[in-house]
């Protein structure tokens, strides 16, 4: 029996934004910056998937602190993904409510910035739902931390008190990290990994949220919004 289910945030809980805004939040964070006229390139090393060494070669571009540099990316993509929740352009799946009948602690860790998790719990009205959620501090450390690196899901798991958590991911960082972690996984295959081939192999493979209820070992309450601790409210 799972004692709890940790999930991942965007395109697991939540749609993803469109790449498009990420760029458009990027660039502005370099006009912050007084970088008017940054190199496209760079712009792109810093939109998504951005490693250390990538930060310190577009600072060093532009004699900029990377710390600076990175913290002013963080603050900008996090304001500009609360502002298209806020529109609706970001929101919940059409499944979400159907985690509300699992019968355990609920969590999430993410790879996206804690600033932005918790806009989106908050405007959602279900921070009470989540025991824990897990988003990146706006520091270059996080970089080292991040999924496929299991440092969030362990953190998450010792703050729940759970040793057999589900977790519940769309990306292969995902599924590393619960591998590393030493902890089962399920695969959500949302639209957008339609033909996506998962690696390593997950525990699990469903296609939306409501298809966890029926995977043996998950706990499920018959009725009611399951609260942080597991029970029914």
């Amino acid at each position: 029996m799972y004692d709890s289910v940790i999930f991942d945030h965007d395109g697991v809980l939540t749609t993803l934004v469109d790449i498009s805004l990420l760029q458009d939040a990027t660039w502005a964070a370099f006009d912050e910056l007084g970088v008017t006229d940054p190199d496209p390139t760079h712009v792109e090393q810093m939109v998504i998937n951005v490693s250390p060494d990538d930060v310190h070669t577009v600072a060093g571009a532009y004699d900029l602190d990377p710390e600076t540099l990175f913290r002013t990316r963080d603050e900008f993509s996090s304001s500009y993904q609360c502002a298209a929740v806020r529109d609706g352009r970001k929101r919940p799946y059409d499944d979400f409510d159907s985690i509300r009948r699992i019968g355990a602690p609920l969590g999430i860790v993410s790879s996206n910035q804690q600033e932005t998790i918790d806009f989106v719990l908050s405007h959602l009205d279900v921070t009470d739902l989540f025991g824990v959620a897990y988003g990146r501090e706006p520091s270059m450390s996080s970089l080292h931390r991040k999924k496929p690196e299991p440092y969030y899901l362990e953190r998450a798991m010792s703050e729940l008190g759970v040793e057999s958590p589900l977790f519940v991911g769309d990306s292969d960082t995902d599924i590393a990290a619960a591998e590393a972690a030493g902890v089962d996984s399920a695969f959500i295959r949302r639209d957008h990994r339609a033909d996506h081939t998962p690696s390593p192999d997950p525990t699990h493979e469903v296609s939306g949220l409501d298809d966890l209820l029926a995977i043996d070992g998950v706990p499920v309450d018959g009725d009611g919004d399951v609260a942080a601790d597991g029970g029914v409210r």
